[in-house]
């Protein structure tokens, strides 16, 4: 399904969760954003933003990461440049996953999750993970380039059970929807 949102510009993926119960490991999820070249939109990626990275030409930007999901509203938020991204990029995926040192780690066990996508004020898209409790991460945005070049946001959560880095490298292996 997709958007009427086309030309899409620059958005911010958001991120929150309430912090683990006192005592237990903390819970530590991430944003990660996935570019992918234009002659293989559903290949590997090309590259990957996530905690402590940035894209190569500084257009997808981590602004904040949390370990612990303590403070106030959304504690991590990542920063898409879409109309900066060069035209040799015609996909953009961001997903989430939760950390997974301490065992299985599902969704559904992570207290007061939610997820935001905004451009400017409007937003896209809002989900609390609950379609994909027993996932570990999930696809929660893609951008899309049509034929003219604009990028069109494509919304929807897509689930995935493994570790982080697995999900990194296969969460745009999905062939193009009808």
């Amino acid at each position: 399904m997709s958007s009427p949102n086309k030309d899409v510009d620059k958005v911010v993926i958001r991120l929150k969760w309430d912090p683990s119960p006192a005592g237990s490991p903390a819970h530590d999820l991430d944003i990660i954003a996935a570019t992918y070249p234009a002659e293989a939109p559903y290949g590997a990626p090309a590259y990957l933003v996530h905690f402590d990275s940035r894209s190569p030409d500084g257009t997808i930007t981590l602004n904040r990461d949390s370990r612990t999901g303590q403070g106030f509203g959304f504690d991590e938020e990542m920063t898409l440049e879409l109309d900066r991204v060069s035209s040799a990029y015609s996909r953009v995926l961001v997903g989430v996953a939760i950390q997974q040192r301490d065992g299985h780690l599902a969704f559904a066990e992570v207290a007061g999750t939610g997820m935001q996508v905004r451009e400017g004020y409007t937003v896209l898209a809002e989900d609390d993970f609950s379609s994909v409790g027993a996932a570990t991460a999930a696809v929660v945005a893609e951008f899309a380039r049509d034929a003219s070049g604009s990028w069109v946001f494509h919304p929807g959560v897509r689930g995935f059970d493994g570790t982080p880095g697995t999900f990194a490298a296969t969460m745009g292996n999905r062939t193009p929807e009808a």
